[in-house]
């Protein structure tokens, strides 16, 4: 209660402050140079047949080949074996004893690590580690960058967004392992971990400590930047749009109350750490995405007649692209392109929720994470990508190729409501629900980056909670364009060191998975 009322001091001076005229231009025109600079070397272009492919995408998927070849392609085959752990199938022999586990810097004896559960070491289970991670990056991407991929890219973009979405499974799987593996638990069980971690720690034994310091702190200086901007407020910004929007109101001092709105939800939640932020997105993801696919469902069910036809306008855009859509390279590429982007395998960010899970086999996690990629990219967007494409067959609403002005999450809403009248009504709720539960995952990355740098302390604690629902605050009230495009090169900076020391540490990803897999075979 203090903490919120000390909020709630602060934010009340500062919304005057953020809904003062030109303050978005000023915000704007700082960040502008700045992000001019950082997109140019993260989304520099490369010429790939004729065509400009961002250099991070090519690292993106480059490693997702490499993952699924090194661990020969982990991503189709341990589907199943993810499904049952997440049913608990396994829990038995995952279940922490006095053995040595993932993370335990005193093994053996008592498991002070885990006090209220002392069979288990961590804080969340698989399923609250996975619906946390899936959080971050179920939401505005499924919705409306999907829209935008079909409308610039045509239906074949929906084929490499499924193949880009199985090959990110293999990334997951990789870094959400060395997560769990390389992770600090302190004495209170509290616990730490990400890519900061397997990037100092595990590139430590390689011998390369120096480079592995570096690359930690890199990453985690990103991250930072990515959790106030990308996982903050451009997040804000969008559901604040979407309520004004939808109710006829202007912006600006709506704006204001409905991002103080936000802040306390976020507030009440964060608060509580991983345990109650897990607590609230196994309840809030699972069922809007429920939503959202059974909704889906029933208009694919309503025009099954025309499912063939759309499979065969994918297949064929897929491969016999025309000039109009970029050809096929060029196809392939938006395709490619919003998989990488929405499921972020190869980021790293996930991994850091992922760390947090009850286990004493890293690969267990890793294993869960792969279900991922797969739920966020070949599930939701392909339902999204199918609904668009048949619903067009007919309504005829979007222009292949063309880039029509019209926002992505307008597309997927005239889809819908032309089956199911006033849909757009409960695609509003969601794109709300989905921006607070990304805002609440990458809040817990963004201390989890921060407490790496600054320290474990109250005091770091509690400087950046605050400063994270300031941002709140600022993303509903303003016009963002530099800061988002600012934060999303911070956010795509992260793939550098990541992917790199990914590459390095594969061989003990493979060790860990060697272990797990015996574990279950005794069992």
């Amino acid at each position: 209660m203090k903490f919120l009322l000390g909020i709630a001091a602060i934010l009340m001076p500062f919304l005057n402050f953020a809904a003062e005229d030109g303050l978005d231009k000023k915000i704007d025109n700082f960040f502008r140079p700045i992000a001019d600079f950082v997109g140019y070397y993260i989304f520099y272009p490369i010429n790939l047949a004729g065509k400009d492919v961002p250099i991070v995408l090519i690292i993106l998927i480059g490693g997702a080949l490499f993952f699924t070849l090194f661990f020969k392609f982990a991503n189709f085959t341990l589907i199943k074996t993810a499904v049952k752990i997440v049913k608990g199938d396994y829990d038995d022999i995952d279940h922490h004893t006095s053995d040595v586990a993932e993370g335990d810097p005193t093994p053996g004896g008592d498991v002070f690590e885990t006090i209220a559960v002392e069979n288990a070491e961590g804080e969340v289970s698989h399923f609250q580690a996975l619906t946390a991670a899936l959080s971050a990056t179920v939401g505005l991407g499924n919705i409306a960058g999907v829209a935008v991929a079909i409308s610039l890219g045509g239906p074949g973009a929906t084929f490499w967004m499924i193949l880009a979405g199985f090959l990110g499974m293999a990334t997951k799987f990789t870094e959400c392992t060395l997560g769990v593996k390389y992770r600090e638990v302190t004495e209170d069980g509290t616990v730490h971990g990400g890519p900061m971690y397997y990037l100092s720690r595990g590139l430590k034994e390689k011998g390369l400590g120096g480079l592995g310091k570096v690359l930690a702190i890199f990453f985690a200086i990103m991250c930072i930047g990515g959790s106030f901007g990308g996982g903050n407020m451009f997040q804000a910004n969008q559901a604040a749009a979407q309520i004004s929007g939808k109710l006829g109101l202007e912006s600006g001092a709506v704006g204001v109350i409905i991002g103080v709105i936000m802040a306390v939800i976020v507030g009440i939640v964060i608060i509580g750490g991983i345990k109650r932020i897990g607590s609230v997105t196994e309840r809030v993801v699972p069922f809007m995405a429920v939503i959202y696919v059974g909704a889906a469902l029933v208009i694919l069910g309503m025009h099954y007649a025309s499912i063939p036809e759309a499979f065969g306008l994918i297949y064929d855009g897929a491969f016999n692209s025309d000039a109009a859509l970029g050809g096929v390279v060029g196809v392939l590429i938006v395709g490619f392109q919003r998989a990488a982007f929405s499921n972020e395998a190869g980021v790293g960010s996930s991994a850091i929720a992922h760390s947090a899970v009850r286990t004493k086999y890293s690969a267990s996690e890793g294993i869960v994470a792969l279900l991922e990629p797969f739920i966020d990219t070949v599930i939701i967007c392909t339902m999204t990508a199918l609904v668009l494409i048949i619903t067009n067959i007919e309504g005829g609403f979007i222009d292949y190729g063309s880039d029509s002005g019209i926002g992505g999450i307008e597309l997927t809403a005239t889809a819908f409501n032309s089956t199911i009248p006033y849909f757009d009504w409960v695609l509003m709720v969601a794109a709300v629900l989905f921006a607070i539960s990304t805002m609440l995952s990458w809040s817990y990355y963004g201390l989890q980056a921060w407490k790496y740098l600054f320290g474990r302390g109250k005091l770091a604690d509690t400087v950046y909670k605050i400063t994270f629902l300031l941002f709140v605050v600022i993303g509903a009230s303003i016009s963002l364009g530099a800061v988002i495009d600012f934060s999303d090169a911070m956010i795509f900076a992260m793939v550098f060191p990541n992917i790199i020391g990914l590459v390095i540490l594969a061989p003990k990803v493979k060790q860990e998975l060697v272990k797990y897999k015996s574990a279950i075979k005794k069992a």
